[in-house]
């Protein structure tokens, strides 16, 4: 028996069981046969964060923003292009804090963006205030 992953779809938010080798070649849900790896950040709430947070074997990378936020929306796409690049290696998601206040108060978020990293349901990893990124 092979290696495999859990996924949640972004879709449906069905846990997927993905066989390691498949991961690369563009395996759908089968149950709403959406694309598991979509080349754009996942849409986190309130209600779905915490299946995504526990269900998926990838890291979780969340980008904490607002709309009305000028350096999230200068990160913004910074942030997707990475969701695009790295998409089947870890999930990539957007939670509006503004939206989400329940998950943004329990991981202690004062100021946006800030980004969280997180593998095993454990935060590994937080940068708050927008990045210089180089050439």
């Amino acid at each position: 028996m092979s290696d495999a992953i859990h996924v949640v779809c972004a879709g449906c938010e069905a846990v997927v069981r993905v066989p390691l080798e498949r991961a690369q070649e563009g395996p759908r849900c089968p149950q709403c046969q959406q694309p598991l790896f979509q080349p754009k950040p996942i849409t986190l709430t309130n209600e779905n964060f915490e299946r995504h947070l526990m269900r998926n074997d990838l890291p979780l990378v969340v980008d904490v923003w607002a709309p009305w936020c000028g350096p999230c929306r200068m990160m913004a796409p910074h942030f997707d292009a990475a969701a695009e690049r790295f998409g089947a290696r870890a999930r990539f998601g957007k939670l509006n804090s503004d939206e989400a206040p329940t998950v943004a108060t329990r991981y202690g978020i004062r100021g946006i963006p800030t980004l969280l990293v997180f593998r095993n349901g454990e935060e590994i990893a937080r940068q708050s205030g927008a990045m210089e990124l180089g050439a």
